[in-house]
């Protein structure tokens, strides 16, 4: 069934069957709507690059965290990975003064390996991601806080990258659109292929679909959840990174809010809580749907406070227009299989 569901595109010519049709209606009812209210400062080469870059860093994480969803697992530990991240890399380039490459690679090696941390102990002990990551949410950011008093005697380390390392991850093209955009593209082509044009593709999709009949085919169930976790504890590391670059420095409170963003992207992007169905354009949509809320708001002249309304509303709608579109899908294959 979950491979079935994979390669819906080829198998309907329908739209509406589609998984990112849902977050395709809600990113352009969003962006018509603000562009409405907003009016051309939200249009401007300004305005866009607001949402852009907002879009840009939290993509980077939600794609990661969508096939680990999609896989049928949940990582709620990324705000805490890329806030240790960070700080790897301001400690060690800033308050040490190492060449910055070396914090960034140590930085990196430590989200990806806490990423592996999460994913080995939920396939060995069989307890939920959920809890897992939620443990490891609050373990991460103890350590961090702890680790970072003790070093440097303060939450927040000061760095100033080489003009290299600053043009690649931490500079704004023409004084507005940051380099992260390009990073997030990147990831989105990375994931595609890996989603659509690889076997570990077709086993995230089984594994999603159903863990014990993908099990049983001889799918490497352990290794894949395993590899997600750490793709997922990666990008939340990389755009520590970035963060860190751009604005020279980092604070242990850095990346929390991307615990829950990244959820809220992903789902509204068409991805099902229960794994097994989603798409890379839907993510991005999703994506873009919660980037182009969260700062078209402060171009109507409202109370920001209502931008957590409408986010809450959308993922509502969100959940109930999956379910609805995954059914419709669901149905056109079972149609399709009696007819052949």
């Amino acid at each position: 069934m979950s491979t079935q569901v994979k390669k819906q595109s080829v198998g309907f010519g329908s739209l509406i069957r589609r998984p990112e049709f849902g977050a395709l209606i809600g990113a352009l009812a969003v962006y018509i709507f603000f562009a409405i209210a907003g009016g051309a400062p939200f249009m401007a080469p300004g305005g866009s690059a607001s949402w852009l870059n907002v879009a840009a860093e939290l993509g980077i994480i939600a794609l990661p965290v969508a096939l680990v969803m999609i896989a049928g697992d949940l990582d709620l530990s990324v705000g805490s990975v890329l806030a240790a991240s960070s700080m790897t890399l301001a400690i060690l380039s800033g308050f040490y003064g190492l060449p910055t490459w070396v914090g960034i690679i140590a930085a990196l090696l430590v989200g990806t390996l806490i990423g592996i941390a999460n994913g080995y102990i939920v396939t060995k002990t069989n307890l939920p991601a959920f809890v897992v990551t939620l443990a490891t949410l609050f373990a991460v950011s103890g350590l961090t806080l702890g680790l970072t008093r003790l070093l440097v005697g303060s939450t927040a380390v000061s760095m100033t990258a080489d003009p290299t390392t600053k043009a690649l991850f931490g500079t704004l093209l023409d004084g507005k659109f940051s380099v992260a955009i390009f990073w997030w593209l990147g990831v989105a082509v990375l994931v595609s292929w890996i989603l659509y044009k690889s076997i570990f593709g077709n086993w995230i999709f089984a594994i999603g679909g159903d863990v014990i009949s993908a099990r049983a085919t001889g799918i490497p169930v352990a290794k894949v959840r395993i590899a997600l976790f750490a793709a997922s504890g990666f990008g939340a590391a990389l755009v520590g990174v970035l963060q860190t670059c751009m604005y020279n420095g980092a604070q242990v409170a850095n990346g929390q809010s991307f615990v829950f963003n990244s959820i809220i992207a992903v789902v509204v992007g068409g991805v099902l809580l229960t794994g097994g169905y989603g798409s890379t354009i839907g993510v991005i949509l999703g994506t873009l749907t919660f980037a182009i809320v969260n700062q078209g708001i402060y171009y109507t002249g409202w109370n920001a406070d209502w931008a957590a309304l409408i986010l809450g509303i959308l993922l509502l709608i969100a959940v109930l227009t999956n379910n609805t579109f995954r059914r419709l899908a669901l149905s056109g294959g079972n149609k399709k299989e009696k007819k052949n």
